[in-house]
């Protein structure tokens, strides 16, 4: 009995999720708000990767710690305003 038959669907990786990530865990940087989250958490890009960190506004330019890494995106917190 095939895939088909049994009415499952495979899941395919995406790619992101095996390539290296331009951020680590521990790292500093400095980065520009440039949107909100549905949760109200500033967005950032960081060569296309996504960091969400809270009680960030759009315009803000601000030094954040890395706090997790995910496969297609990173969490932060504001270490200097």
């Amino acid at each position: 009995m095939s895939v088909k038959d049994r009415g499952e669907r495979r899941r395919r990786i995406k790619p992101s999720y095996l390539l290296p990530k331009p951020v680590s865990v521990g790292d500093e940087i400095v980065v520009e708000i440039i949107g909100l989250s549905k949760r109200g958490d500033g967005v950032a890009k960081v060569k296309g990767y996504v960091i969400f960190i809270p009680h960030a506004k759009i315009g803000d330019r601000v030094k954040v710690k890395i706090t997790t890494i995910k496969p297609s995106f990173a969490l932060g917190e504001i270490i200097s305003g």
